[in-house]
């Protein structure tokens, strides 16, 4: 037999078999995940893409604890560094013991099994391998032999083996086996991982058997008990042992093909401080019903997302994307367009009493969240206090139209039904929002008016200049906006004047919280960057006494302290066609102050003229107004309230029928079709009028 292995050799001694060089085959290993890396490179998340097999990264020998190989010498293959790729003695052993034996003895090297590895063509069928396999992979093992150096046999032959399951390659064994990283194997792991490799589909006692085994020809001083106990354990594991993933969502938007590395525009510490610091507020909150939230941090200049927690765990929802009621965030876009208009001033009076307003859907009574009202108060302290009748009276005087209009404009795409869906409710944040749009909405403002689309993916300079950013808001009313949204004394009324939103650096910031409690929101930027914070239940389910400042605010502190840890912020500076002009108030309903206007809209007195001497007009319903009954509510209590300024002395007339006085609103039971309303005297003389339409629903809306 000795002789007919010696002639073999022979023959194969001059044969010429096309081997891949080592560089070949680790340029083409392809990890069973792909990885997220940040902006500067380095790995922040990774996915599995192939569901086939469970390889991670390629792992080099020098990074390999050395127990690994001296076990897997041991056990495989003990004169590896002294044969050419096939131990001819094991073989010739192994092929006289084969003679008596029922059950074959295999004497594949190392070297023969990566061979095998290497090429489809070599793997044994279920009946073993043929002669011809045999033979091309003892040719396939002496052509690797001779073109690899040994480091490097051994180096690719522990990151392609199999060692239990999916598990394949060091990388997925020692992470998903034992938790760590291949560097850190101790002596019982290796051979444990050692033992697998001639059985990875093997029982625990099997694997024990051979362990137990291995461990007495290596002299480890671990006894056969303990290594079976780690086998259970490791054989055990579920799965891969990680960390919380703290960047998912990103990870499945850019990561497509296992064994890429797609660099984001995400800063890596920032993106795990902004998740763990939301996770300790969630934590905190967790008696008040709260158990979700989200984070996305902007920058302003670029678009680039530095930070995207879509939630705070494991888990798949995305809360960046989720759509959400928004509250009072967007009250500031309301006002935007009120000053662009003219329509108002930093310094004009809003009426904080109550108001009812007729709606298809019956009476809309707005209240503050405190559900008290401040009378007369400027439309600064309107804005930072975040009164909500103002802000409805705001939506009556621009138009819901005009105001779903520049939504869409700053980029709320969610908002797809027309502006009558949403009615008066859409000044106090009816509508639903994702808060990366809100956010980028936010960095408009931020940028006094221009706005641009945000990225995860780094753009080159030639993608950026064919994206450039387009106004969409006024520079002057932007920066007025801005102003009220940092003036801390403005706010104080609702939040105080320390709060979490009183930063020490200069930044504009806006809180909301959605009907029934169900959305808490915290928006708002600095000179360089814009925060979103939205905490919640993606159930649905309300919170328990969360306001802005307890509930999203502390985790928008934090990550904007985290932000100018090194670096301050400089407040923007005022734009061409604003003035600062000081106003003072008659009566003194607030104190006299530094104001500032739109260029030809300022005034140094601000003076409430009381409704006796106002110019009579018809507040409601305005010209051209269309009604809609609501077809649920009964026609008999279905109301609309005619409104009026300066009504003293004057009556309702209706289609040329007299009503009642105008000094205070009236209560209209309204009947389909066109109508002319009219403010009269005592001599019936029309005094204002406006016309309007009212219309029947039947039940299906139409």
């Amino acid at each position: 037999m000795k002789l007919i292995v010696f002639t073999l050799a022979l023959a194969l001694a001059g044969a010429v078999h096309a081997a891949p060089t080592f560089d070949e085959v680790r340029k083409a290993y392809r990890s069973s995940d792909a990885a997220l890396l940040d902006r500067h490179g380095e790995a922040i998340q990774s996915l599995r893409i192939d569901m086939t097999v469970r390889r991670l990264p390629w792992v080099a020998l020098n990074d390999i604890s050395p127990a690994l190989p001296a076990a897997v010498l041991q056990a495989e293959d003990q004169r590896f560094y002294q044969h050419d790729g096939v131990d001819w003695n094991a073989a010739a052993k192994a092929a006289w013991d084969n003679l008596f034996r029922t059950r074959p003895r295999g004497a594949s090297t190392i070297t023969m099994q990566l061979a095998a590895l290497l090429d489809p063509a070599l793997q044994p069928a279920a009946k073993g391998r043929s002669w011809g396999q045999k033979w091309d992979q003892v040719k396939a093992a002496r052509e690797l032999d001779t073109q690899w150096s040994k480091q490097q046999i051994m180096e690719a032959y522990l990151n392609m083996v199999s060692y239990r399951g999916e598990l394949q390659g060091v990388g997925a064994a020692a992470r998903g086996m034992f938790g760590k990283a291949p560097s850190g194997l101790d002596l019982s792991e290796s051979v444990i991982l050692a033992s697998l490799l001639r059985g990875p589909a093997a029982g625990q006692k099997v694997v024990s058997q051979r362990a137990c085994a291995l461990a007495l020809e290596l002299r480890l001083p671990s006894t056969c008990s303990e290594i079976q106990l780690r086998i259970v354990v490791a054989m055990s594991r579920p799965q891969l042992a990680a960390n919380l993933p703290p960047a998912p969502q990103v990870a499945q938007q850019l990561l497509t093909r296992s064994g890429q590395a797609v660099r984001s525009t995400l800063d890596a510490g920032l993106q795990r401080y902004a998740q763990n610091v939301l996770r300790q507020q969630l934590a905190a909150l967790q008696g008040r019903n709260v158990n979700d939230g989200a984070v996305v941090v902007l920058d302003n200049a670029s678009g680039e997302i530095l930070a995207y927690v879509g939630n705070a765990g494991g888990g798949e929802v995305d809360g960046v994307a989720a759509l959400r009621q928004a509250g009072s965030t967007l009250k500031p876009f309301l006002y935007e367009l009120a000053l662009e208009r003219k329509q108002l001033t930093a310094a004009s009076l809003m009426d904080d009493t109550a108001i009812d307003i007729s709606t298809p859907g019956g009476m809309y009574i707005p209240q503050n969240y405190d559900k008290n009202f401040k009378g007369y108060v400027s439309v600064r302290t309107s804005l930072a206090s975040s009164l909500n009748v103002p802000a409805v009276r705001t939506l009556v005087m621009t138009g819901m139209e005009r105001f779903h209009e520049r939504l869409r404009e700053v980029g709320l795409s969610s908002l797809t039904r027309p502006a009558e869906y949403y009615g008066y409710s859409l000044a106090l944040g009816s509508a639903e929002v994702s808060l990366l749009e809100l956010s980028n909405a936010y960095r408009t403002l931020a940028n006094g008016g221009m706005y641009g689309a945000v990225t995860l993916a780094p753009q080159s300079a030639a993608i950026a200049a064919t994206a450039a950013p387009r106004r969409v808001l006024d520079a002057r009313a932007s920066f007025i906006i801005s102003d009220i949204l940092a003036d801390r004394a403005a706010r104080s009324i609702t939040f105080g004047l320390k709060s979490e939103l009183a930063t020490t650096f200069w930044a504009a910031v806006k809180t909301g919280t959605s009907k029934d409690m169900r959305d808490n929101w915290c928006v708002g930027y600095t000179d360089k960057y814009t925060v979103g914070v939205w905490v919640g239940n993606f159930d649905g389910q309300s919170m328990w006494d969360v306001s802005g400042v307890s509930g999203a605010a502390p985790v928008w502190r934090d990550v904007m302290d985290y932000l100018h840890r090194g670096q301050s912020s400089r407040a923007p500076k005022p734009p061409a066609g604003v003035v600062r002009q000081q106003i003072a108030y008659q009566p003194a309903l607030e104190a006299a102050r530094n104001e500032w206007f739109i260029a030809g809209t300022e005034s140094p007195v601000i003076a409430l003229v009381q409704d006796l001497h106002r110019a009579p007009k018809i507040l409601y319903p305005g010209e051209a107004a269309i009604i809609a009954l609501d077809p649920d509510i009964p026609d008999a209590i279905q109301r609309v309230f005619f409104q009026a300024q300066g009504g003293q002395d004057l009556r309702w007339q209706l289609d040329g029928e007299p009503l009642g006085q105008a000094a205070s609103s009236y209560s209209w039971r309204p009947t389909p079709g066109q109508h002319q309303l009219a403010l009269v005297d005592a001599n019936a003389k029309p005094i204002a009028t406006t016309r309007f339409q009212v219309r029947g629903l039947n039940k299906s809306g139409e």
